[in-house]
């Protein structure tokens, strides 16, 4: 048994990806496409993903730490099952092996894993009492660690400690003061079930007002692109609008007439 996969496990799952990795073997999409990506919209990466066969990505019905804070990284994995004391020998003993050296916090071993960019995204089966992942300490340290914030498909605690942290968001089913117990960490960088959501490792969360959306790595820049091109369609559409070049009827359409297309190129081309 191993809490996380090996490299080329990981490298097997993610098969999809052909560019850059981390030593874990997880995808590493580039930092300027999650740049890019802190500027699309669920409906935009949603239209991609829908586009390509990816039906069952997004999950909604989230509270936030930090309401407003777009959340966009790389996703560690991790799964928790109910309590099993042959499981949880198992899983003490395989993390031990792997430096894993707290048994009764094997919340945080998933902390120690964490990176500048990623996101913990985390499947507790909607555990709120005793599922508390994070507190405000824990939510420190991964906030330390990536710079984003996390995913718990459970709980958190301390919630009132959590929101004085700057720059990140923590998405989360509810609060309850008690600790995380009766609960075995299954393993790392594993899929999981985030919602109706199959969630890999590395693929990209983007968190909005929405709610949550796991790119395919080897979609994200496809996504950055095309929510670039509504965006620029959107001022040049509006500009025209105002101008009374176009009527609303003409603008307001899936697809734009040649002569429009033609003049939006033209513009696009005189905008660089």
């Amino acid at each position: 048994m191993r809490i996380q996969p090996t490299p080329d496990d990981i490298i097997e799952l993610t098969h999809s990806w052909s560019g850059d990795r981390f030593p874990d073997g997880r995808p590493r999409v580039s930092d300027d496409i999650l740049d890019q990506l802190r500027l699309a919209t669920t409906e935009q990466a949603w239209g991609v993903l829908r586009r390509e066969g990816y039906d069952r990505q997004f999950s909604g019905g989230w509270r936030q730490t930090h309401p407003g804070t777009i959340l966009v990284g790389r996703a560690v994995t991790s799964q928790f099952l109910p309590h099993r004391p042959d499981l949880d020998a198992a899983t003490v003993t395989a993390g031990r092996r792997e430096g894993h050296l707290a048994p009764d916090k094997q919340n945080s071993w998933i902390i120690q894993t964490l990176q500048a960019g990623d996101v913990m995204v985390t499947d507790i089966f909607g555990k709120v009492k005793e599922g508390t992942v994070v507190g405000d300490n824990l939510s420190t340290a991964v906030a330390s660690r990536t710079g984003v914030g996390a995913v718990i498909d459970g709980g958190v605690r301390d919630y009132q400690g959590i929101v004085e942290l700057k720059d990140v968001n923590f998405f989360f089913r509810d609060v309850d003061p008690t600790p995380i117990r009766n609960v075995t960490l299954a393993g790392i960088n594993l899929p999981i079930r985030i919602g109706e959501a199959t969630v890999l490792p590395g693929d990209i969360v983007l968190g909005t007002p929405s709610g949550l959306i796991f790119i395919p790595p080897h979609l994200a820049q496809a996504v950055a692109e095309e929510s670039e091109d509504i965006r620029v369609r959107d001022v040049f559409g509006k500009l025209r609008l105002a101008e009374q070049t176009y009527t609303s009827a003409e603008i307001d359409t899936g697809t734009w007439a040649a002569h429009i297309e033609e003049d939006f190129q033209q513009w696009k081309k005189a905008q660089r």
